[in-house]
């Protein structure tokens, strides 16, 4: 007898998943366009309102150019694909508070991946899909060989041919530059594994979050002392990602995943693959697509380990604030008053009514202390310890003029005498020739000042060697300025005035 029966219940199970009924309605290519349209890997979510809005408005389009739409408003589909588990509603706190989002489920995903597999030209047999399927059959294929002997002879033989290959190019061998065919080909089956990864970090997210909604269940019907229910959810948080099938290959992936080396050698991998002269023939959006891999796979990584973290969260919040013996003291409360409402409809009539407070009242106290006296508030502090000993010197009058400002009083002397005798051919010259003391960085602050007053033609640049109160030495490189007899009779007056204040 055939195996009929069995396979078309093993067919009807298919189609009764949400991928497959979602490629079996009747507005399907509708419904993916929007998803297409709407969605990217680099937009996950989209706010509720705004995906409302834009599928009103690709409605309009539609009927515009004489389409066949449904009949349905935007929030009427977004609920609708909501309750077929093609969208997924979540609140998320963008920092202007609580907003609810929307973002495609697994199964949505895989309808997508799916379209995008059967609208693609390029077939995916080819050289490098096959290498792959090869490699990876080796590589596990050692790994499952418990034969020490056939380990080594296969690690001995990988050395060898890796060896080999270095030597001849080591020796000048030729390198065989790869064809833009091979690269293409290549190129292909990398992006129909990539393309795989939303929906497989999304089918765990969905497994974290089922696992949360049945715990919190749990939580609220359970009926044992609290020591067992501590017992039993402590239990199921060690064993969390390992309970399900999905949460076992995530955190498989994980281990490796989590290496920083691995990921940022994925990243210069990527970019030498656009290197190569085929990507030239990749639009921009495509080769945008190819290098954020890593981005895509950390931002997978993020979102379940936040989702993981949220069941968590609600673990420890019920553990800590759930109390069974509160529980149990309102459901017996509640019983008796069953049992006395039982007890009063023996002898009451139909429409006999009694007089009962649902709150109790309020008591009146004028003042109530929210804490007592404690004379140690009113302690006095302990007497500070005298450090004079430890002190160190007074700074001198000298030395603390030598860290304040410039000196100008001293400038406009030393600058008038400078010029008056002839010694100085520009500012810089008298500067350099100036005491250490009236020769420090700030003093060049000082003369700009001077020469702003003055507004002395500047020519070129000059070196001004200045002399720190530390005595290092620092050379600045400060406009030339030559001050006129005018300009030195203008100083000296000024001096003069200052003087007589």
């Amino acid at each position: 007898m055939s195996n009929i029966a069995g396979e078309l219940a093993r067919v009807r199970e298919a189609f009764d998943k949400p991928t497959l009924r979602l490629l079996d309605r009747k507005w399907a290519p509708f419904v993916l366009a929007v998803f297409k349209s709407s969605f990217s890997r680099d937009r996950r979510s989209v706010s509720c309102e705004a995906l409302h809005t834009q599928v009103d408005a690709y409605l309009a389009d539609l009927r515009s150019i004489g389409l066949n739409a449904p009949e349905k408003t935007g929030r009427a589909l977004c609920v609708q694909w909501m309750n077929d588990l093609w969208l997924y509603r979540e609140i998320s706190d963008a920092g202007q508070g609580p907003e609810e989002h929307y973002s495609l489920t697994s199964h949505a995903l895989e309808a997508l991946l799916l379209v995008d597999g059967l609208a693609r030209d390029r077939a995916l047999i080819s050289e490098s899909r096959l290498t792959t399927i090869v490699d990876t059959v080796r590589h596990r294929a050692t790994e499952a060989n418990p034969d020490r002997e056939e380990r080594v002879r296969r690690l001995d033989q990988q050395i060898h041919e890796l060896t080999s290959e270095r030597d001849r190019l080591s020796d000048g061998g030729d390198i065989a530059p790869a064809s833009n065919e091979q690269m293409h080909e290549g190129y292909a089956n990398l992006i129909n594994l990539i393309q795989q990864l939303p929906s497989d970090f999304k089918r765990v997210e969905e497994s974290v979050a089922a696992m949360h909604r049945q715990i919190v269940n749990d939580f609220r019907g359970e009926d044992r002392p609290i020591s067992e229910v501590l017992d039993d959810y402590l239990a199921k948080t060690d064993t969390l990602m390992s309970s399900t099938a999905e949460g076992r290959a995530f955190e498989g992936a994980f281990t490796l995943l989590r290496n920083d080396a691995l990921l940022q050698g994925l990243k210069a991998d990527l970019e030498t693959i656009l290197l190569h002269p085929f990507a030239l023939e990749l639009s921009r959006t495509e080769r945008r697509s190819f290098m954020s891999t890593v981005t895509l796979i950390r931002k997978g990584i993020d979102d379940v380990l936040t989702q993981r973290k949220g069941l968590t969260t609600t673990l420890r919040e019920h553990i800590v604030n759930h109390d069974v013996v509160k529980d149990r003291e309102l459901e017996r409360v509640l019983r008796d008053v069953n049992r006395e409402l039982a007890t009063w409809m023996q002898t009451a009539g139909s429409r006999s009514a009694v007089t009962a407070e649902l709150m109790p009242g309020t008591l009146d106290v004028e003042h109530l202390h929210e804490r007592f006296y404690d004379p140690v508030a009113h302690r006095a502090p302990p007497a500070l310890a005298d450090v004079s000993d430890a002190a160190p010197a007074a700074p001198s009058l000298d030395a603390l003029r030598q860290q304040g400002g410039p000196l100008l009083e001293e400038l406009r002397d030393a600058l008038v005498a400078a010029f008056a005798t002839g010694e100085a051919a520009s500012v810089g010259s008298a500067f350099n020739g100036l005491d250490a003391s009236l020769r420090r960085p700030v003093e060049i602050l000082g003369l700009l000042q001077l020469a702003a007053q003055l507004s002395p033609g500047a020519a070129g640049l000059e070196r001004f060697e200045t002399v720190r109160p530390d005595g290092s030495v620092r050379f600045f490189e400060v406009p030339r300025l030559i001050l006129t007899d005018d300009d030195t009779a203008a100083l000296a007056a000024q001096n003069l005035g200052s003087e007589n204040d």
